[in-house]
């Protein structure tokens, strides 16, 4: 997937992955009260959405279900972030991610594992 999912989809998304399937109508209902946008700011990110081949609208009731799951989504931001802001280098991010903030023994095995499991 080619598409940027911008600070706005993202938080659209949020609500669809969590509630799916929802109307486009709960979504605007939850970010009315979650994130203060009016109907038309939510309907305007929901056609967005859809356009980009992020989310599905079916009638009746405009209901909105994900074409791309949370940790798909997860996975392709941050290899995003990795080639942009750290150069292609997986090192480079564990290393600004590990640095300044200690971790506990358990988050170290967990980690491990998770390498050794590669």
């Amino acid at each position: 997937m080619k598409e940027k999912l911008f600070d706005s989809e993202a938080k659209v998304m949020e609500i669809i992955w969590a509630k799916s399937p929802i109307s486009a109508k709960d979504i605007s209902l939850i970010a009315a009260e979650t994130i203060a946008w009016n109907k038309n700011t939510t309907y305007t990110v929901i056609k967005k959405l859809e356009a980009k081949g992020f989310i599905q609208r079916d009638d009746p009731g405009f209901i909105c279900t994900p074409l791309v799951s949370q940790s798909q989504m997860q996975k392709i931001e941050a290899a995003s972030l990795v080639n942009k802001v750290f150069g292609g280098s997986r090192k480079a991010l564990f290393s600004a991610l590990l640095e300044d903030e200690p971790l506990s023994k358990e988050e170290i095995n967990e980690l491990r594992k998770l390498i050794d499991n590669r």
